[in-house]
């Protein structure tokens, strides 16, 4: 009974030592995507771009708050001098004005989310090239992103986020 237990450990150990020579070859590594995107240069120059957007934007509604501001102020000043006519016309083109200053800042809002959403998009698609081409390059089996694929655990020693992000700041894209 003894040599058949020792046969048998022998025989799985011969079956299994094939198995983890080949997990020990695979070469598995992850990305921050969220990390690359803010680090890049690429990254950095489309933050820029869109603050740049921001502070041009900020002026025009400054300036359209200040105009709501004062015809409010005007028409709590004249409210009591006005007849109930006049006072009605002026609440009204106050009102149509606080409506289009909305649209206004509504608009700026979608413009300046669809612009960052482009600028992640192409940023992102270039950066999954330069994750392809790192990963062939050096052999990797399985490269997996952080903080999409729920990874729960991972050494940093398997964090290949620098390195794609100097690869792709060389590639200047």
């Amino acid at each position: 009974m003894k040599k058949y237990v020792v046969f048998l450990f022998v025989c799985l150990g011969l079956i299994a030592s094939p198995v983890l020579a080949a997990q020990t070859a695979q070469k598995i590594g992850y990305i921050d995507m969220q990390k690359a995107l803010n680090l890049s240069a690429a990254g950095k120059a489309a933050k820029e771009k869109i603050k740049e957007k921001v502070q041009s934007y900020d002026t025009e509604v400054k300036s359209r708050q200040e105009e709501l501001k004062k015809l409010k102020e005007d028409l709590e000043k004249q409210a009591m001098l006005l007849s109930e006519e006049a006072r009605n016309a002026k609440e009204r083109d106050y009102q149509q004005k606080v409506k289009d200053y909305q649209r206004f800042a509504k608009d700026i809002q979608e413009t300046l989310q669809q612009t960052d959403a482009d600028y992640t998009r192409k940023i992102v698609e270039s950066l999954l090239k330069v994750v392809q081409e790192v990963g062939k390059r050096d052999g990797y089996t399985l490269i997996l992103e952080k903080t999409e694929s729920s990874l729960v655990y991972a050494d940093d020693s398997i964090d290949m986020t620098n390195e794609v992000i100097k690869t792709f700041d060389k590639q200047g894209k």
